[in-house]
């Protein structure tokens, strides 16, 4: 699938039935000559359309002739019928006070043998004189046709009736997908890396940045709770990977205990403070005491950060004088697998505060997690992996009744967050969402970044309970 464009409608009918003052009122401006006399328009037209927020392209087209194909009039017709392929709705015209013509049945014998949806449309309707033309129109074998007046601007809004249950999930993923093309330069990666350290008392959050910093900026010690407030420092980096200076601002934060442990007001406020340095965080680091392994605390503190939609990794300090080195390791991996089972495989590295060890590559992928998080995936490669994940693995029909996924669109970066857009998704399993999710990470390039998905129906304006329907999934919390 290509990158997701606005839906394309064509409006087709014989000569002379109001084609280009329907296609001027679509577009909201002249753009099409308009005359009496018939065969003006020759060529097709494309303008851009809305009708009570629904954009589409509107194609306006020659006048249908019954002619020899080798004439002008003739390959003005062909013209027409090119013009219908590709298209994702048709909207055909008849003069509501002239009636039916032969012509006029002619296509509408051709448009019922076409793939393309159709809208019947009867135009010059103001006024009873077009009753009977209306009424004669049902005899097309089209559905119901819509009575306007593209002079007048009468029965434009009952467009938007027909069109929105054929056009209206691709216009809303056309729309959303705009939004992110005029965003893509929004975010910008050049600034400080935005750089928590959390984890519980005595852990060695600030012995950590005292090293980094290569001066005793932060209060250390043997007693557990020494730090109250979180403390931002600006440090610059040397990158031995590039040999470039990078900067980031480290948060140091108070040590966050179980709840019931807390009990006196100011560690309260303090875990409160931590909490939110990592609300402005990019990325966030879990220190773990590798003398004291990784306890349920521990877990709690990542799912608040992964819920915050952060970018987590987790280091084990104090490395230099664990024991069973490589058996903590794999242990502590295989717990963290299983306790944060919606993000798997998250970042997990042995440093040493004390020494040094492991801070560089700590570090290092630091950089490219945020990198990861803020990425956007361009829409083309979006949806071709989006057809591909639906055709591996087709969404279940419960009760018969198929549930249609139709388009994804990447809503935001930082977590990243998707929208799927179909219908009936409230009958769509918590294991087919966790199947995207998991697709999304492994196929994307997202890994161990939060990902968030919102599930998205088409919403009508003219519907008294519209607000588009939607549920979330993803595991990281509710935006």
């Amino acid at each position: 699938m290509t990158a997701i464009e606005k839906p394309t409608v064509i409006i087709i009918g014989r000569p002379n039935v109001g084609k280009s003052t329907l296609f001027n009122r679509l577009v909201g401006k002249k753009l099409a000559l308009v005359d009496d006399q018939p065969g003006v328009t020759r060529d097709r037209r494309m303008g851009d359309a809305e009708i009570a927020g629904l954009e589409f392209t509107i194609v306006d087209t020659a006048g249908w002739e019954d002619e020899d194909p080798d004439s002008l009039p003739g390959r003005m017709r062909k013209q027409t019928e090119v013009s219908l392929e590709g298209a994702d709705a048709a909207l055909f015209v008849v003069d509501a006070r002239a009636g039916l013509t032969p012509l006029d049945e002619e296509i509408g014998r051709w448009l019922r043998g076409q793939d393309v949806p159709v809208v019947l449309v009867c135009n010059k309707a103001e006024g009873k004189a077009a009753e009977p033309g209306i009424l004669e129109s049902y005899s097309l074998g089209l559905g119901e046709p819509l009575g306007i007046s593209a002079e007048h601007g009468e029965g434009i809004a009952d467009l938007f009736t027909g069109l929105w249950p054929i056009i209206g999930a691709k216009a809303e993923a056309a729309e959303a997908a705009a939004e992110l093309e005029a965003e893509m330069d929004d975010e910008d990666l050049s600034g400080p890396l935005k750089l928590a350290i959390v984890g519980r008392p005595n852990a060695g959050k600030s012995t950590l940045i005292n090293r980094l910093l290569g001066e005793d900026r932060l209060l250390t010690g043997p007693e557990a709770g020494i730090t109250r407030d979180s403390i931002a420092v600006d440090y610059e980096w040397h990158d031995p990977k590039t040999n470039e200076t990078r900067e980031i601002r480290l948060i140091d934060t108070a040590g966050m205990r179980k709840r019931a442990k807390v009990t006196e007001k100011l560690e309260k406020l303090s875990v409160a403070d931590a909490r939110r340095a990592i609300d402005f965080a990019e990325v966030v680091i879990l220190l773990l005491d590798a003398t004291k392994g990784l306890e349920h605390q521990d877990l709690k503190i990542a799912a608040h950060a992964l819920e915050e939609g952060r970018a987590l990794m987790v280091a084990i300090n104090k490395w230099d004088i664990a024991e069973n080195a490589s058996s903590l390791f794999n242990g502590i991996r295989e717990a963290l697998n299983e306790g944060l089972s919606q993000v798997r495989g998250v970042p997990l590295f042995a440093v040493s505060a004390k020494t040094g060890k492991g801070l560089d590559t700590m570090l290092s992928a630091a950089f490219e997690i945020r990198e990861a998080w803020s990425r956007r995936v361009p829409t083309a490669a979006l949806n071709r992996w989006f057809d591909d994940a639906l055709a591996a693995n087709p969404p279940p029909a419960p009760g018969g009744r198929r549930i249609k996924l139709r388009y994804i669109t990447q809503a935001s970066v930082r977590p990243p967050r998707f929208v799927v857009f179909g219908t009936r998704l409230d009958d769509l399993p918590k294991s087919y969402e966790r199947y995207l999710v998991n697709g999304i990470r492994a196929k994307l390039g997202f890994d161990a970044v939060p990902v968030r998905v919102v599930l998205k129906s088409p919403k009508n304006p003219y519907d008294s309970n519209r607000g588009g329907g939607g549920k979330f999934s993803g595991g990281e919390g509710r935006d």
